[in-house]
């Protein structure tokens, strides 16, 4: 695979003119290595959680892709839509975005999937990946600036290893390499014990016999039969998952000179984004990677999206109750219906889809699309307004739903005054409802 740029074309993004206020989101943990003995100014407003994000500014933006052994699910489409959300809100006010978005074309469950399969991994990793490409147009998700697979970044990650050995974070197991994590630990954002038991279920040796600490996690692995590896100065094999991102991250935000750092900022990059199962151990331990190779902080905010489960359970491969967006796109479920549900609900919680919600959201999308096919309309000012207003607000998406039904019910009982093209062109470029 090869690294693209803006792999899925852009949706257009109507103008929205208006004073728009600065973008609250809620961090999921702090990652900050100065000292908390430091009482600088800055280091105080690291400790809230809420970081704000002023119209005009120039912005960073990584969200973690998929692993491509499988199609596009509810869940994968709830994390793009949430940071689609964030794209158009910058955008919108005046923000220029580089958006950069990774795919882990190299994984245990790509290599599983295409050895149970009889197919080559490469060739599945393309096909998924175009599927992923088409399931994000249709949803109309903003592409990344740089869709980046880890198969292309060997160097850089190379070049990261070099670094970090040369001071003193990288050690050897067998002819495996792996990281110091110590010197990070106290940014952790679960207790140790927890962290140990999570990181043995997500892809973490703790139990390896001569590693130095139990959460230290593997940067180059020595190559196995019968798998794919790269040449490096590090011997022959592949990288961990938390250094290909870290590496992406850095390169493809920063520029060929990443090692370097940006010391004209704060935080290397503004925003790192992904699922809630990424907080730990992935993305705590590219922050610290990071750390390690630029002595700066990684994001300003970690935001994550929740879990979305299916009829009151855990939505799993393993359960086997995926809800593939393809899959529903192709029984004519209309995608701005699938965007809309998502919406109901905060893109922080954990949430359920099924059948009734899935209705109701037909149901109200039929409505929203009636009023504005009307002439006369209720005042809509004040609804732009508040639907700004609630996105501004940590991406409140059900205060701005919640909007947007009381507006339709006015229309509906008859009230006017407003304009239809002022709102349509609001829920299009603010929520990407194209209606």
């Amino acid at each position: 695979m090869e690294i693209i740029q803006h792999p899925w074309p852009d949706p257009f993004q109507p103008p929205i003119t208006i004073d728009y206020p600065p973008l609250q989101l809620e961090s999921s943990f702090s990652f900050d290595t100065r000292s908390s003995e430091d009482d600088s100014g800055s280091n105080k407003r690291s400790k809230s959680r809420t970081r704000e994000f002023f119209p005009g500014e120039s912005l960073r933006l990584y969200v973690c892709g998929i692993t491509p052994y499988d199609a596009t699910h509810l869940g994968h489409a709830a994390t793009y839509l949430t940071f689609d959300l964030i794209n158009r809100y910058l955008r919108a006010s005046g923000s220029e975005v580089n958006f950069v978005e990774n795919i882990t074309d190299i994984d245990e469950p790509l290599l599983e999937r295409a050895q149970r399969d009889g197919v080559s991994w490469e060739g599945l990793a393309q096909e998924e990946t175009e599927l992923f490409m088409q399931d994000m147009t249709a949803l109309r998700i903003f592409a990344p600036r740089w869709f980046v697979p880890a198969t292309q970044v060997m160097e850089l990650v190379d070049q990261a290893i070099t670094q970090m050995k040369s001071k003193g974070y990288v050690y050897s197991v067998e002819n495996d390499l792996y990281f110091r994590v110590n010197d990070f630990l106290i940014n952790l954002p679960i207790s140790e014990a927890e962290a140990i038991e999570i990181f043995s279920q997500r892809g973490g040796d703790p139990h390896r016999m001569g590693k130095e600490h139990p959460l230290d996690p593997v940067l180059w692995l020595a190559n196995k039969e019968n798998e794919p590896g790269w040449e490096s100065s590090h011997g022959f094999g592949r990288p961990g998952w938390h250094i290909e991102c870290a590496v992406i991250s850095l390169r493809y935000l920063l520029g060929p000179t990443f090692i370097e750092g940006d010391r004209t900022r704060e935080t290397l990059i503004d925003i790192q984004g992904g699922g809630s199962d990424l907080i730990f151990p992935h993305h705590f331990m590219s922050a610290a990677q990071v750390t390690s190779i630029t002595n700066q902080n990684f994001a300003h905010a970690y935001v994550h999206t929740g879990m979305i489960g299916l009829d009151g359970e855990k939505m799993s491969k393993s359960k086997g109750n995926l809800v593939f967006v393809s899959q529903s796109l192709k029984d004519g479920i209309d995608p701005m219906v699938i965007r809309y549900a998502l919406m109901k609900s905060h893109y922080s919680t954990d949430r359920m889809w099924d059948q009734n919600l899935l209705n109701q959201a037909t149901v109200e999308i039929a409505r929203i699309r009636s009023v504005l096919a009307r002439i006369e309309v209720a005042p809509s000012s004040s609804l732009v307004h508040t639907i700004i207003q609630s996105l501004s607000l940590n991406l409140d998406t059900p205060g701005a739903i919640g909007a947007i039904n009381e507006w339709v019910i006015a229309s509906e009982n008859g009230e006017t005054g407003g304009s239809v093209g002022e709102v349509a062109r609001a829920l299009d470029s603010l929520l990407g409802l194209a209606l």
